[in-house]
């Protein structure tokens, strides 16, 4: 009786002893860890800039056969910043949904037209720039890796709807132009990384911007816009996300 109460002292004693030192332990891994309950938020918000490279997917027209002037033609890739606002939401332990509200993308793209007859004192290549100032409404859902101390690791994909605020596919004095059309329509998917600071996340993330809708805007009787069938849209965008 003796001995078993005596085991039961020392039991009593290492638990204690055990439940302290792991309450220490833990007190200690939380004093490392910055922002230790950013995790469990079911919302937070952020800000991201933005350093785009864009370009142009061309399907030509078949009236391109025919044109005895234009022999191809070739999209430029060009770069372009942005800014957005961010909204994000916790679904589930590694399920967050995330939208703009909105982005704000100064981009710019190129077509060079190489011609067969160019008019005198001209090169035989044309190009033509097409600036856009577009509005996005990017919805997307992240899938996140565990937190390894202050680091983890998540991928996305969804959807970006965008307005062109700079369309020229209304205007009337478009010689040598090629129209687009002011909306478009696109799918992405990327990889980012989570950095935990004391008081912010930062998150570098890169993705793949893919038009899914044909934004040109065809004229039988433009020169450089005859020969296009389709363009669609096709961007990478490396960001830089700051969180709190």
């Amino acid at each position: 009786m003796k001995l078993f109460k005596s085991r039961v002292v020392v039991f009593s004693v290492l638990f204690c002893g055990c439940l302290l030192a792991g309450r220490r332990a833990s007190a200690q891994l939380r004093d490392f860890l910055n922002l230790p309950d950013h995790d469990t938020k079911r919302y937070y918000l952020g800000i991201g800039f933005m350093y785009t490279s864009s370009h142009l997917q061309v399907t030509p027209h078949p009236q391109f056969l025919q044109s005895d002037s234009v022999l191809y033609v070739t999209p430029g890739n060009n770069g372009g910043f942005g800014v957005s606002g961010m909204f994000t939401f916790r679904l589930a332990e590694h399920f967050e949904f995330r939208f703009a509200f909105p982005e704000f993308i100064f981009a710019n793209n190129t077509l060079a037209y190489h011609v067969k007859y160019p008019p005198a004192g001209e090169t035989p290549i044309a190009t033509k720039q097409i600036q856009s100032l577009l509005l996005g409404f990017p919805a997307q859902v992240k899938f996140l890796s565990d937190r390894i101390n202050n680091f983890r690791v998540y991928m996305l994909g969804g959807i970006n709807y965008r307005y062109d605020l700079a369309s020229n596919s209304s205007a009337r004095k478009a010689q040598n132009l090629v129209k687009l059309l002011p909306s478009d329509m696109s799918v992405e998917a990327g990889v980012g990384f989570q950095i935990y600071f004391p008081v912010f996340i930062l998150s570098p993330e890169l993705k793949i911007s893919e038009g899914i809708k044909n934004i040109h805007s065809r004229d039988p009787n433009l020169q450089y816009s005859n020969v296009i069938d389709k363009l669609k849209s096709r961007m990478i965008v490396f960001s830089l996300i700051f969180e709190g």
